[in-house]
């Protein structure tokens, strides 16, 4: 990506071929197509409701005073104003027309703590091991069509001592609201995230991973619809 600390274009990344295969019927290429129509309307649509979660996912990444920060699936930059500004923010995202409007947020609100921006693919970082000092996923999870793979990689360019900062729905175990999202799942490479997203792909990928801390996990406002889930890397471990 070259230099982060002064870069503020968007960057193309070279996809691999195993990118344009699908998954389970939800790809990368889904997941382009929606945020290209959710663009124009997606501030307008989801500002209100996630905003909580967003304003703790930077809170908490803003605690690493002078860090690194890593934004993944940055959108239309709506958290990045509410970083400290004496962090350094570096957002990624897949949906270059989010990016732009990314872009026009950064620069029309002086933010001089935004390091730079990239399309990436955010299982495939293009980044050295143990580069950012956290990293916050606010409503990413549910968009990618491999979790565990993306979640591998953030741990990999974390250094020790650093976190993750996930918000995220986790679906229902059972009830209506199961039924609901089962339902919704059936359209989720039209909508351009899985509305199904149990906790047990978290749970199993922490078991995976001994050396993690789980620190926290909360429901959130509204409604506890969204969860908040913060996850450490202890000093001293290697590379995951």
């Amino acid at each position: 990506m070259g230099n982060i600390g002064t870069t503020r274009t968007l960057v193309r990344r070279r996809r691999a071929d195993h990118d344009r295969v699908p998954v389970a019927a939800f790809d990368n290429s889904h997941v382009e197509r929606a945020y290209a129509r959710w663009a124009p309307i997606y501030d307008l649509a989801f500002a209100a409701a996630m905003q909580p979660g967003r304003k703790l996912a930077a809170a908490a990444a803003s605690r690493h005073k002078g860090g690194l920060v890593l934004d993944v699936g940055v959108g239309t930059g709506l958290e990045l104003p509410m970083f400290d500004a004496g962090t350094r923010v570096v957002g990624i995202d897949l949906s270059e027309p989010m990016l732009q409007r990314a872009a026009r947020r950064v620069d029309l609100a002086a933010l001089d703590h935004v390091a730079g921006l990239a399309v990436m693919d955010a299982c495939q970082l293009a980044f050295a091991d143990g580069t950012f000092d956290a990293i916050v996923a606010p409503y990413v999870l549910t968009v990618l069509p491999r979790p565990e793979a993306s979640l591998d990689e953030w741990v990999r360019v974390l250094k020790p001592g650093g976190e993750i900062v996930l918000v995220n729905h986790i679906g229902a175990a059972a009830g209506p609201q199961a039924w609901i999202e089962a339902r919704l799942a059936k359209n989720r490479a039209a909508l351009g995230w899985r509305p199904e997203f149990p906790w047990r792909i978290l749970a199993d990928w922490l078991a995976g991973h001994a050396g993690l801390v789980l620190a926290e996990r909360r429901a959130l406002p509204p409604f506890g619809l969204f969860t908040l889930v913060r996850i450490k890397k202890p000093r001293g471990q290697a590379d995951m």
